[in-house]
C-alpha cells in the first residue's frame, strides 16, 4: 500500500543517478496520497511537473513526499498554484521552516547536523525528519531529508546510507504500524572545498560515514522521543542471541509489546512482561540462561528473579524519563538495540480523532 509518491520516487531512482543536473524535493502534509488509485500518480505528475517547470529541471529529478490521511484524493491543484511562491521563497537558511512545514502530529521540528574535516576543507551534513505516530521499522512514518555538501558519487553515498538504515531508522518503533509514506532522501550538493570522496576505505570516507550515521541516529531517536503521547524514551538492548535475526526478533517483540509499553507508562517494574515478550518473539531462548536488567539492576537470571531483588529499587528506576531494558539470552554473541517509547492514553486520544 505504498503511496503514489513513494512509488514515483522508487521508479525515478531505479536507474543510474543523473549527477549532471540539480534536483528538487517537494513535500506536503495533511494528505498521504496513498490508496488513491490512478489518480494518485496523476497528482504526483502534476506537482512534480509544476516544480520541474518552475526550476527548469527534468521531471525525473523532482521527488515528492506526502504525509497525512490515507484514501483521500490529493487536491494537487492547490499545491501547483503555490509552486511559484515556493520557488520565490527558496532560502538557504530555510531548513527549520521546512522541518516545521512537514509536521503532522509532531510536537517539535526535528533536525540534526554534523561537520567533519575532509581533504582540503570541511564537509557538512544536515537533516530534518518528520515522525511521531504510525512508526514501525521499514523505515518508520517518517519523512527524512539529509543533505551534505560533500563531493561524492551517488553510488558510494547510497552504499553508506544503506549500511546504517537498519541500526537507525529501522531500529525505532512507536506503535508497530508501518506507514504508507516512508521516505528517506539523501542529497549531495558537491559544494564543499574538500576533495571528492572516491574510496570507502579512506580516512575522509570513514569520518564522513561515521558523521552521517550519527545524524541518522539522532533524527531517528528524535522521532521516538516525540512518539504520540510518549513520556519516556526507552532503549531495548538485547545481547547474547544465537543470531542477528534472533536479536532483532526479541528486541522488536519487547519494544512493540502493548503490555510492556503500558507498564512503562505506569512506571510499573513488571519485568515478567518482558519475559513473556521474549517468549512470544519466535527467537531461540532458554529460561535458565535468560537475564533481565533495568538499567544497571539485574532483576532476573538463572530461571528466577535474583535473590536480592528489590521492587522498591526497580520501581524507582521506572520513574526516570530515559530507560534501558537489558535482555541477555546467554546463547551467542549477536546483539541489537532498538528504541521505543511508552504507550499512554494520549496516544488513543490523538489517533481516535485523527481525521476529525
Amino acid at each position: 500500500t505504498r503511496a503514489a509518491c513513494v512509488l514515483d520516487c522508487q521508479a525515478k531512482r531505479a536507474g543510474a543517478a543523473d549527477e549532471s543536473t540539480g534536483a528538487a524535493i517537494v513535500v506536503n502534509s495533511g494528505n498521504a496520497n496513498a490508496f488513491t488509485g490512478a489518480a494518485g500518480q496523476a497528482s504526483v505528475d502534476a506537482v512534480t511537473g509544476a516544480v520541474a517547470e518552475a526550476l527548469d529541471l527534468p521531471i525525473n529529478r523532482v521527488f515528492s513526499s506526502s504525509t497525512g490521511v490515507i484514501g483521500e484524493p490529493l487536491p494537487h491543484d492547490r499545491i501547483v498554484a503555490a509552486v511559484p511562491g515556493l520557488v520565490a521563497a527558496l532560502d538557504p537558511a530555510g531548513m527549520e521552516a521546512a522541518a516545521r512545514a512537514i509536521m503532522t502530529t509532531d510536537t517539535f521540528p526535528k533536525g540534526a547536523c554534523a561537520e567533519v574535516q575532509g581533504d582540503g576543507g570541511l564537509i557538512r551534513i544536515a537533516g530534518i525528519a518528520k515522525g511521531s505516530g504510525m512508526i514501525a521499522p521499514n523505515m518508520a512514518t517518517m519523512l527524512v531529508y539529509l543533505f551534505t555538501d560533500a563531493k561524492i558519487p551517488a553510488k558510494l553515498l547510497q552504499k553508506m546510507l544503506s549500511r546504517h538504515v537498519d541500526d537507525t531508522f529501522n531500529a525505532i518503533t512507536v506503535d508497530s504500524d508501518t506507514s504508507t509514506s516512508d521516505a528517506l532522501i539523501l542529497a549531495a550538493t558537491g559544494r564543499s572545498a574538500a576533495a571528492e570522496i572516491t574510496d570507502l576505505r579512506s580516512r575522509a570516507a570513514k569520518d564522513f560515514e561515521a558523521a552521517l550515521r550519527g545524524v541518522m541516529l539522532d533524527l531517528a531517536q528524535q522521532v521516538v522521543r516525540d512518539g504520540e503521547g510518549a513520556t519516556k524514551f526507552v532503549e531495548i538492548r538485547v545481547s547474547g542471541a544465537a543470531s542477528a535475526d534472533d536479536a532483532h526478533k526479541v528486541a522488536m517483540a519487547v519494544a512493540n509489546s502493548p503490555l510492556v509499553k503500558t507498564a512503562i507508562a505506569g512506571e510499573d517494574a513488571n519485568w515478567g512482561r518482558v519475559v513473556a515478550a521474549v517468549g512470544k518473539s519466535g527467537a531461540k531462548a532458554d529460561r535458565d540462561k535468560l537475564r533481565i536488567s533495568f538499567g544497571d539492576m539485574v532483576l532476573a537470571e538463572n530461571g528466577w528473579r535474583v535473590p536480592d531483588y528489590s521492587e522498591e529499587a526497580a520501581s524507582a528506576y521506572m520513574k526516570g524519563q530515559e530507560l534501558v531494558i537489558g535482555i541477555d539470552l546467554g546463547l551467542g554473541k549477536a546483539a541489537k538495540s532498538v528504541f521505543t517509547c511508552d504507550l499512554t492514553h494520549r496516544y488513543i486520544d490523538i489517533n481516535a480523532d485523527y481525521r476529525s
